[in-house]
């Protein structure tokens, strides 16, 4: 379907997203665009040195849009200000 919009560089996998797609990484590049309660270890760990993934987090009520940063193998994070999204699914995501 994408190829025949001329999308050749995209792939899709459908599963728990909070897993991230292990057997593609590491990646330089991360975009959750669903909130959830913190950064999935999974995908942190799947982030490459110097990488960076953009990620909702808080509660129901409301996020905090936040960068988050792998430099010398450890998470650094940055807050850019209030936001809401839908609801994170999967493992690590809010308990209902």
């Amino acid at each position: 379907m994408l190829e025949s919009l001329g999308y050749m560089n995209v792939w899709v996998r459908i599963g728990d997203g909070t897993l991230g797609w292990r057997d593609e990484a590491p990646f330089d590049r991360i975009l959750v665009a669903a909130g959830g309660p913190g950064v999935p270890p999974q995908l942190f760990e799947q982030l490459a040195e110097g990488g960076r993934m953009v990620l909702p987090l808080g509660d129901a009520e409301g996020q905090i849009l936040t960068l988050v940063e792998r430099v010398g193998g450890e998470m650094r994070t940055r807050a850019f200000g209030d936001c809401m999204f839908v609801p994170l699914v999967g493992k690590y995501a809010w308990e209902s």
